[in-house]
């Protein structure tokens, strides 16, 4: 009830200065009760026009109006000016208020960049010149190469009174600008359901401050590239987010897809790894497809994200094929260290250091069971993919 009044006396203030500009009169508006709440003349601000002295004002030209809901009129006093005839003030009040309430009504930039990363993540528009187009009107580069971060920040933007759910994005949005560096919020926009994306530029520039000493950004155009550093970036991210609001926050990333239409597929990867890592891990943590375990090979029904998956968890071990033939020999023989020695036809010390090799450069043990699981499917998975 407070906004719907609130924003009757927001258009009545706009009404009265509009149509006192255009006859060069003084112009009222008073609400169903009769206050004024809009006036070109402010001695009749607070007054109620059925009460004296107000009731003695000569020369009242009085139209009904409605906006939205709420009705009240509108009175033109009357001068020594030449008067305007009744139905032309009644036809002048209704354009002008249709005219406020056609113009409010518009979608605003904001609006129209949150709907076109909308489209563009949801894959509902195909065309990429016609995308680039509109990015560049309003302000957006999507000529850089890009990776979607997922924002869910749905406990602290939904929660509490609507009212205030717009001023809780930007906040969020603010931050993020913040924390990047942004020139503006242009890469930035709200899908709803509390949730915040971020078209984050992924090349060796852009992330070259979450790198740590002696580390090089991958170059190359594989979608895991410089995943390590994003998930820094994003991680920081959570923590600056989590300390401003006060409220649980969960970050999901999408790898880099080549392409202005890859942010689809990223949007996609990004989504698979929030979803699977709040069923599975809980809230307040940066989750990433990568590095779900288990549960990524189980929940992904992508089969081709699968198999990315597979190649490059087992990619470390591509230019070590004694360690690739040594992984599928000890999962051959149950993970059982004697018999995998005796089969390899090695020492038992020779076993331990490469299966310590093995894990030193995939991240998974294979002594280890979930560890051991990821490997197995991986493999799997690969071998399968090798022989469609």
């Amino acid at each position: 009830m407070g906004m719907e009044q609130d924003y009757f006396r927001e258009v009545a203030n706009t009404v009265v200065k509009k149509i006192g500009s255009l006859l060069d009169q003084q112009v009222i508006v008073a609400d169903d009760r009769g206050w004024v709440i809009a006036s070109t003349d402010r001695r009749f601000m607070g007054k109620n026009l059925d009460t004296s002295p107000s009731r003695r004002m000569l020369h009242q030209l009085r139209v009904p109006i409605k906006i939205r809901d709420k009705c009240g009129q509108l009175m033109i006093i009357e001068s020594n000016k030449p008067s305007v005839p009744p139905r032309m003030a009644e036809a002048l009040v209704e354009m002008v208020i249709n005219q406020i309430m056609l113009v409010e009504s518009l979608p605003n930039q904001s609006d129209l960049k949150n709907k076109l990363i909308y489209d563009l993540l949801h894959g509902n528009s195909s065309d990429e010149t016609s995308i680039i187009r509109q990015a560049q009107i309003l302000g957006m580069d999507l000529n850089l190469p890009r990776a979607v971060l997922l924002i869910d920040a749905s406990k602290y933007i939904l929660g509490g009174d609507d009212r205030q759910l717009q001023q809780k994005v930007n906040t969020i949005i603010r931050s993020i600008v913040d924390f990047f560096m942004l020139p503006s919020d242009t890469i930035c926009g709200y899908i709803g359901e509390g949730e915040v994306v971020v078209l984050k530029a992924s090349s060796s520039r852009d992330l070259a401050n979450w790198l740590r000493p002696k580390e090089k950004l991958d170059t190359s155009p594989s979608s895991w590239a410089n995943l390590a550093a994003l998930k820094r970036a994003a991680n920081a991210l959570l923590s600056k987010l989590r300390s401003e609001t006060k409220q649980p926050i969960t970050i999901g990333i999408g790898r880099y897809h080549p392409g202005i239409l890859g942010l689809t597929a990223s949007y996609q990867d990004a989504r698979a790894a929030l979803s699977l890592g709040l069923k599975f891990y809980g809230p307040n943590k940066v989750h990433c497809l990568d590095s779900l375990g288990i549960p990524a090979f189980v929940g992904i029904s992508d089969e081709r994200t699968k198999n990315d998956l597979a190649t490059h968890l087992l990619k470390p071990l591509e230019k070590y094929p004694e360690l690739m033939q040594t992984l599928e020999v000890f999962f051959d023989e149950n993970c059982c260290p004697t018999s995998a020695s005796k089969k390899l036809c090695i020492h038992r010390n020779t076993l331990t250091y490469r299966l310590d090799k093995i894990a030193s450069l995939t991240g998974l043990d294979p002594r280890d069971f979930d560890s051991a699981v990821q490997l197995r499917l991986a493999l799997t998975l690969k071998a399968s993919s090798r022989n469609e």
